[in-house]
């Protein structure tokens, strides 16, 4: 049997646009011969919906484009198998029911229901979702297929050391004696999760004896990116055939033949997480209704990061880049940036904050007097360059991209209603060692991004002099502090023991950490392509003491 893993790109809400992207993808996965296509889950309704799923309106449309995609198979030689939300019945004490339905020629032959909910880290799933109480093998031309939704198949007990239920629903499906295994999922990209979710579907498949489907969303939506990847392996584990990451593709295979079809080279984790990026950046812009985006350009790396990201996401003509120096700003800051946006062939403006600045003392100089400047002077730059792009943002229709990396942000190295401020933070997930990563990995083959703004130490250039050392350890210290306690929950102790670090400036890297919690929850969006990201994915109090 010829099947067809469809990984296309949906948006929350869309029906008639996500419907109009099945349906094509499986006028030519029949084109190609295929008797079955394979969507990702909520594919139909876009995931994740959020609080959307509690809105009847909502889950009634979600009924409606089932019945619209049914009868429009019956033309069709080939099932279509996609997931959507559906109204849970009554009792259930939840709105929602994660479904995975299969139509053909016309009929539904099935409607199943997703078993394990997660709830950790960026999932919220038993929020909205009612679990099935129990699932069952469908036949198709007499092929028994156990079909699964996401996290049914990510309890696998000989592959994880920690297991969050007490089921695996994949087990008691093979009690049914099911010849394939099909996985329809929204698995969201981040450091080495394809290489884990391709090990985990192989471990299955090995312990089952039978070949295993995966389908998987592609694209952005809101912080979250779906890199794609859809994947089959045979029944011993081998990966027969893998589709392409970060863009919609249409893999047809027979999981039932063992020669391999289309198998990607490995792809570096580097190279990974700029692609996640871009898709990321240009979904949030144009799901969001925007064509153009705009960057402050400080001549510093993470702004010239971001600005090739924007220019990749969203085309040369739709970047306008911005340079604000202000009186402490250097010569090569701006020529830097002129540069930078000459190689990437976007446009480039100035607007000197000198002036504005001065205006801004004067007037405050009555309540200030007696009191020496600091970093309340340091700030008004800051908040007069993001009033000033804001403004742009509003006149020009487009979107503001901050510029602050994890590192900045983890310690609240950066201004609150100043570079903080716009629609999305295209590299709050990426801490500054990894950012000067990804701009040499960028430079392998031609300057991109100009070698002084590679070289130059990193600084505000909010006072003369001013480095980032002055009040930071540095970066290839900080990095590995901040990704032990941010992303994997070490304690001090853990961290200066690991690393050989002092107790002492790991606890006051610890303490910037913690009281800077306020500032980050008043930020943009952050792109997740961490294990743990700033957002939705860490929830902490901002008022209160923390213990360090």
């Amino acid at each position: 049997m010829k099947i067809a893993l469809a990984q296309i790109n949906p948006t929350v809400g869309d029906f008639t646009g996500n419907l109009e992207k099945i349906l094509e993808a499986s006028h030519r996965a029949a084109a190609h011969g295929a008797r079955l296509v394979v969507f990702s889950e909520l594919v139909i309704c876009g995931y994740p919906p959020a609080d959307l799923l509690e809105k009847p309106r909502f889950l009634a449309r979600c009924r409606s484009a089932v019945d619209e995609l049914a009868a429009a198979s019956r033309d069709l030689p080939t099932a279509i198998l996609a997931g959507v939300a559906l109204a849970a019945g009554s009792g259930s004490g939840k709105p929602a029911v994660n479904a995975a339905i299969l139509v053909d020629a016309g009929n539904i032959l099935l409607e199943q229901y997703k078993r394990l909910l997660p709830f950790y880290d960026v999932f919220d799933e038993q929020r909205y979702f009612a679990s099935a109480q129990q699932q069952q093998v469908v036949e198709l031309d007499g092929i028994r297929l156990a079909i699964t939704i996401c996290e049914d198949a990510w309890n696998d007990k000989n592959f994880w050391p920690r297991r969050f239920y007490q089921i695996d629903p994949m087990l008691e499906l093979m009690r049914q004696n099911p010849a394939l295994h099909i996985n329809i999922s929204s698995s969201p990209f981040w450091h080495s999760k394809r290489a884990i979710r391709r090990d985990m579907l192989a471990a299955i498949a090995r312990r089952d004896g039978i070949p295993v489907l995966m389908c998987n969303q592609v694209g952005g939506n809101d912080s979250l990116v779906f890199d794609g990847s859809s994947l089959a392996v045979d029944r011993d584990g081998e990966l027969i055939a893998q589709a392409a990451s970060f863009q919609e593709d249409l893999l047809i295979v027979d999981p039932f033949t063992a020669a391999p079809i289309q198998v990607p080279e490995d792809q570096d984790e580097t190279s990974a997480a700029y692609q996640a990026l871009v898709l990321g950046t240009r979904d949030y812009v144009r799901k969001c209704g925007f064509s153009k985006a705009l960057v402050a350009l400080s001549g510093g790396i993470d702004s010239a990061l971001v600005a090739v990201i924007a220019k990749d996401a969203l085309g040369a003509e739709n970047v306008i880049a911005i340079g604000m120096p202000s009186p402490y700003s250097s010569v090569g800051s701006i020529d830097d940036s002129r540069q930078l946006a000459a190689n990437l062939g976007i446009r480039f403006e100035v607007i000197g904050i000198s002036g504005i600045f001065a205006e801004f003392n004067r007037a405050l100089e009555p309540l200030f007097s007696g009191l020496k400047p600091d970093i309340t002077e340091e700030n008004i730059q800051a908040r007069t360059r993001g009033a000033l792009i804001m403004a742009l943002s509003n006149k020009f229709s487009a979107l503001v991209l901050t510029t602050g990396n994890k590192s900045e942000m983890a310690v609240g190295y950066c201004t609150l209603y100043g570079d903080m401020v716009g629609a999305l933070a295209v590299i709050g997930d990426l801490v500054k060692t990894r950012v000067y990563a990804i701009c040499r990995w960028l430079n392998r083959d031609r300057q991109i991004i100009p070698q002084a703004i590679l070289d130059k130490p990193p600084s505000a250039e909010l006072r003369p002099g001013q480095r980032d050392t002055d009040s930071l350890p540095p970066y290839e210290v900080l990095d590995p502090i901040l990704e032990a306690y941010v992303e994997r929950y070490q304690s001090v102790d853990q961290i200066a023991e690991s690393y050989g670090f002092p107790l002492e400036l790991v606890q006051k890297v610890v303490r910037l950490v913690e009281k800077s919690e306020y500032k980050r929850q008043q930020a943009a969006p952050v792109l997740k392509v961490t294990s743990k990201s700033f957002g939705m994915g860490r929830r902490f109090p901002i008022a209160a003491k923390v213990q360090v």
